[in-house]
């Protein structure tokens, strides 16, 4: 390739790459708006609360009436990019938007990440076949709305970026979308901030420099991080494949979890694990006095909501699971308060989305350079222990995390029932 031709087509990616930065931005930021007042009406209405139930039963007719394929959410997305599938159908967008505000409107307790994925890439989606693009081109723009919806709806274009690369595939990044994912996701965060969205700001991480005592510290950390993981994962899984087993109809299954969150509710007798729960998020990295049990609370409340079929996302959720066990670990290994929480914050979410390297940059554009290297260990170490499990069981396996054998893009749902002829020994 002459460096004419680079030229043209850095320029084509720019080009195309803020196209898709200003519809992820722009969705993201209509997306937050509605998430904020819906948050504010709840809390200022809980006993909208009690309704959770039969809003289940309507969002979930709503889904298995005229769903269809979206009901796959964040694993169809995976499912196309690999296999290059049809169109993804754009009323992902709108449905996906509207059953989550919903949901976060009556309390259940889920996030935003997975929801400004699905309009990303959906609508991106449908730009491309608009634009008739190649296969190729498709699949890069694809990765570069999936960077460009989480970029957005975080505001850290960086870590969005590397996420769109690194989700898709565990043990190998996608670098052919690497300008497209970075040009849409900070065209994304700066369409989404010009558009008045301010994002929640995270107390500064504590200078610390890193010791062997710290570093043994941090691997007993990873290790709570990975066993915590591991829970949040396989409860979430077998709540939504049970439910699947003995009651068909998601109406239903959203009807009676629905039932379940409210009876936890009114059990704790607090309504801090409902919806995202940023106001505890923040409390962690500041107040020692925290319950040491809120981390299960609320990943209790998030499986439950989520396996039952709510919509919405699982990274504030699991930022929340986070924060407060990196509280209780730090306050249990002696590490300073902050520099706990910021890590559990990255380091849970990290090893439930097979994501070290996206959420160690994260963590560093919310928390700041001190924050690393600590992260990055806790992030990565975490990251091996959590085995092969995520909560996307489409994404695929390139890699093993042990080392050893490497699979021909085998689905993480898929693994346990693969034959062994899938896996091939690495050459020596």
């Amino acid at each position: 390739m002459t460096g004419r031709d680079r030229l043209v087509a850095l320029g084509q990616w720019i080009g195309l790459g803020s196209l898709v930065g200003v519809i992820c931005g722009a969705a993201s930021a209509l997306f937050l708006w509605l998430l904020e007042r819906a948050t504010a009406f709840r809390e200022g209405h809980e006993a909208i609360v009690y309704a959770l139930p039969i809003a289940g039963l309507a969002i979930g007719w709503l889904y298995e009436r005229y769903g269809g394929s979206v009901r796959s959410g964040s694993n169809l997305i995976v499912d196309t990019i690999h296999d290059d599938g049809p169109e993804l159908p754009l009323r992902m967008a709108p449905m996906v938007m509207i059953g989550t505000v919903l949901t976060h409107v009556f309390g259940g307790s889920a996030g935003r990440e997975g929801t400004a994925v699905q309009m990303g890439a959906s609508l991106t989606d449908w730009v491309s076949h608009r634009l008739r693009v190649g296969k190729n081109v498709r699949r890069q723009l694809l990765a570069a709305g999936v960077a460009g919806g989480f970029g957005s709806v975080f505001g850290t274009p960086v870590a969005g970026a590397v996420f769109g690369l690194e989700f898709v595939v565990l043990g190998r990044i996608e670098y052919d979308a690497l300008v497209p994912a970075l040009v849409a996701s900070v065209v994304g965060d700066l369409t989404t901030r010009a558009l008045g969205i301010v994002h929640t700001h995270y107390p500064a991480a504590t200078n610390v420099p890193l010791t062997p005592l710290l570093l043994l510290k941090w691997l007993i950390f990873a290790a709570a991080v990975a066993v915590v993981t591991t829970v949040f994962i396989e409860l979430t899984h077998f709540i939504r494949k049970r439910g699947e087993i003995h009651i068909p109809r998601l109406p239903l299954r959203m009807f009676l979890g629905g039932l379940v969150v409210v009876g936890l509710w009114k059990l704790v007798g607090t309504s801090d694990y409902l919806g995202l729960g940023m106001p505890t998020i923040v409390r962690a990295f500041e107040d020692p006095a925290l319950p040491p049990y809120a981390f299960a609370l609320k990943l209790a409340f998030t499986a439950i909501t989520l396996g039952a079929g709510f919509l919405g996302g699982e990274v504030t959720p699991l930022f929340f699971v986070g924060a407060t066990l990196g509280s209780v670990l730090a306050r249990l290994l002696g590490i300073p308060l902050a520099l706990g929480a910021g890590v559990g914050l990255a380091a849970v979410f990290a090893a439930s989305a097979n994501t070290p390297l996206a959420l160690s940059i994260m963590a560093i554009e919310l928390l700041g350079a001190p924050v690393f290297p600590h992260v990055a260990i806790v992030c990565v170490v975490a990251y091996v222990l959590t085995g092969h499990r995520s909560i996307y069981p489409a994404q695929r396996l390139w890699t093993g995390k042990g080392g050893g054998s490497r699979f021909r893009d085998v689905a993480l749902r898929d693994l346990t029932a693969a034959p062994a002829a899938k896996t091939e020994r690495p050459p020596t």
